[in-house]
């Protein structure tokens, strides 16, 4: 069937829907560095400018797509894609143009929208991370299963960016990783290392196959603690680590290191001074702390913390992503903590986001049959492709942040007298 044929098939919008369709046209009219190829019922519109970058084609197959994003804003057209309303040969390019295009974005936000947004807060006010919250918050994605995660993780099951070198597979790169968080850490068989976050084991398991150390692990995940616990103890790792099902707050004792992975962004911005006064807490006075944390432009944290988009809406329940500053504005407040070390390797994540997506796609027929539905199918590779468009573009990043406590003392260069 070629395309007009298609176009003519698809509903007709009716004249709400038309006047939707105008506003939001007019709106992206400006577009630059990419163009746009908008098709529906009534047409097909190109916005842009002639050979200013990729052409991204968007099939409109439901008109209610124009209601959505005049009410929700691009939390709405999100929530239209999943609907299956709407369809585009490359979400990741798309992501990417309307990133490049964010000021007339913003302005997709205003008018009704702001009253979609303001219903999403309400909401997101009910998602806080008190303890009893966060525990729901967490259970709301890695409850999912475990079968679901095996599909497209690495081997090690790291559900955090990998680091990626020219020729790396998936597997080789989330190695990579782990390999540098260690070094970092400067960890010795005679180690005591605490980390916050066990996700399904991996680092744990790493520190003590590969340098020896004792590792004390915590998660508040039902889920991923009963398949962390089955890992651990198949590769024989029992007496070297030990894991808890605790939330952060609760901990107790000091360690001489300790990391934490991609954790913080669960913890909700209101937590972050609580956050690192109990790592400062945990920590020997001469102890070293690594996080590594997905980050968001400084001069966006203020508006993002604020709204609630797509990913706090479908996918991370009382979510936000942090800026450097308000880290290190944190930090500075509420601990003695000092940064000796930062990392940001953006590019990586765009990599592993892609490798997920492309293995999470690979394995539908094995997705479908553990009782996920279309719709979540598309609510999840949306979610992939927006965060893969969001590191291609620096609109979000990922960091590692290396942390000592005033006792700490580099080890001596070699050759110095």
């Amino acid at each position: 069937m070629n395309d007009m044929s298609h176009s003519m098939a698809l509903p007709r919008p009716g004249r709400l829907d038309a006047f939707l369709r105008r506003q939001l046209l007019a709106k992206l009219g400006a577009l630059r560095d990419g163009r746009l190829r908008v098709r529906d019922a009534l047409g097909e519109v190109v916005l842009g400018t002639q050979g200013s970058g990729p052409l991204v084609t968007v099939t409109i197959d439901d008109p209610a797509f124009y209601r959505a994003v005049a009410t929700q804003g691009s939390v709405g057209a999100g929530e239209s894609y999943i609907r299956g309303q709407w369809r585009c040969d490359d979400l990741v390019a798309l992501v990417q143009l309307l990133v490049r295009n964010r000021e007339l974005l913003d302005g997709v936000e205003r008018g009704p929208a702001r009253i979609g947004g303001w219903a999403l807060k309400a909401w997101a006010q009910l998602r806080r991370n008190t303890r009893e919250g966060s525990r729901r918050n967490i259970a709301a994605h890695y409850d999912l299963g475990n079968p679901f995660f095996s599909l497209f993780l690495s081997k090690d099951l790291m559900y955090s960016s990998a680091l990626f070198e020219d020729g790396d597979t998936l597997d080789a790169a989330s190695q990579r990783k782990l390999a540098r968080i260690c070094e970092q850490l400067q960890l010795t068989p005679a180690d005591h290392v605490l980390e916050i976050g066990t996700g399904w084991g991996g680092f744990a398991m790493y520190a003590a196959r590969h340098i020896g150390c004792r590792v004390t692990t915590t998660t508040i995940s039902v889920e991923q603690h009963a398949l962390a616990s089955q890992r651990i103890e198949a590769a024989g790792l029992h007496d070297r680590v030990t894991l808890l099902l605790k939330d952060y707050r609760d901990l107790d004792g000091q360690y001489d290191k300790l990391v934490s992975i991609e954790m913080i962004e669960a913890i909700g911005a209101q937590y972050l001074q609580t956050y690192f006064a109990t790592l400062t807490r945990l920590l020997k006075p001469e102890g070293l702390a690594l996080l590594q944390a997905i980050t968001i432009e400084d001069e966006r944290y203020e508006q993002a913390r604020r709204s609630v988009d797509y990913i706090k809406r479908f996918v991370f329940p009382g979510s936000f992503i942090p800026s450097l500053n308000a880290m290190l504005a944190a930090k500075t407040r509420s601990s003695d903590l000092q940064l000796i070390g930062q990392m940001d390797f953006g590019q990586s994540y765009a990599l592993t986001l892609r490798a997920w997506r492309e293995r999470f796609l690979a394995q539908l027929p094995a997705v479908r049959a553990q009782g996920f539905d279309e719709d979540f199918i598309r609510m999840w590779e949306f979610y992939l492709a927006y965060c893969e468009g969001g590191f291609l573009e620096r609109s979000i990043g990922v960091s590692q942040l290396l942390l000592a406590r005033p006792g700490y003392r580099p080890p001596p260069l070699a050759g110095a007298h």
